[in-house]
């Protein structure tokens, strides 16, 4: 049942004065209404407070990516987004509409639809079962089981073979083919370099065009700050549930990015937004090339080392992580 809170429409804040940089290079109109707004998001879990006043806007056509060390609060904010936390301060909109106390499905017939960290698909249903599961609160629109299988030439051969037997790269094939069955406005991404081999994140990556393509707007959650920064068109980076750097990536250093990474000093210049901090995280991911990535403290490869493994295409599944 339709709630007041799910209807609500809330008229979108006057724009500022003057277009920043970042936005009119990452093809933000100078007036207008994002697709999505967050504004002044707190959450707590329990009495630990994960978010602390997160504001963002997305505008449509983007690559919104979300980047933090491990427990910066990234994928509270992106479940929290989805409908699955409720703030305990703040509203999220979605098209002009307050979807703050809105459900998560009613929210996917919306056009907000994620894939979530770790895949979450039903390991005792087939591939196309699973696809089916995400068609259940499907808006209409142009994606189909069948144009998955386009998208995922070794997917239709192997529909009838359950989910627990792919390797992890085919999964979250899986899971991206179900999201995009449910016709999504904008897809949330939560964290899909998580324990695969490099060579298939960027190939994973590599289709983001294609997504793009569609009309899809994409908030991404992403550790590995190298990849998010190659196809995004905005980053913001958190730090124990505070934004510490806003911009776009070519107006920030690695420097920047380390220090708002890491919380290791003011990160802003430019045309970014930073925010100090005086934090030292123990366990963060190592530096690789001037920029904070790679995978959380303790993981590791597939066995055969990295880009060993092919993109998850062949016709017998793999017990390897792929």
């Amino acid at each position: 049942m339709s709630t007041p809170e799910d209807d609500q429409t809330v008229e979108a804040e006057p724009a500022v004065a003057g277009a920043t940089a970042d936005a009119v290079r990452a093809g933000r109109p100078a007036n207008g209404t994002p697709l999505l707004e967050v504004r002044g998001v707190t959450v707590h879990h329990g009495q630990l407070r994960a978010l602390d006043h997160i504001s963002l806007r997305v505008f449509a056509g983007e690559v919104y990516a979300i980047i933090g060390a491990n427990g910066a609060g990234k994928s509270t904010l992106l479940r929290t987004i989805a409908g699955l936390h409720q703030p305990t301060e703040g509203s999220v909109l979605f098209d002009g509409k307050n979807m703050t106390r809105t459900r998560p499905e009613r929210r996917a017939t919306q056009g907000m639809v994620m894939v979530p960290e770790g895949r979450r698909l039903f390991p005792s249903l087939t591939v196309e079962e699973n696809l089916k599961v995400g068609a259940t609160h499907a808006r209409k629109g142009q994606w189909t089981i069948e144009r998955v299988y386009d998208m995922f030439a070794w997917m239709k051969e192997r529909r009838t073979q359950l989910t627990a037997q792919l390797s992890g790269g085919e999964q979250q094939s899986v899971a991206i083919g179900r999201a995009l069955v449910a016709n999504p406005r904008m897809l949330l991404l939560d964290e899909l370099s998580l324990g695969l081999a490099p060579v298939v994140v960027q190939r994973i990556y590599g289709m983001l065009p294609q997504i793009l393509a569609t009309g899809l707007t994409v908030l991404l959650v992403e550790q590995d700050v190298s990849q998010a920064l190659r196809v995004a068109s905005h980053i913001q980076c958190l730090l124990e549930g505070r934004t510490t750097l806003e911009g776009h990536p070519s107006d920030v250093t690695a420097e920047q990015v380390e220090a708002a990474y890491f919380g290791l000093g003011a990160a802003g210049a430019g045309g970014a937004r930073g925010v100090p901090g005086p934090y030292r995280g123990a366990g963060s991911p190592s530096v690789r090339g001037g920029m904070p990535g790679g995978r959380p403290p303790g993981d590791t490869e597939p066995p055969g080392g990295a880009g060993s493994e092919p993109l998850c295409s062949g016709s017998t599944p793999s017990s390897r992580g792929c």
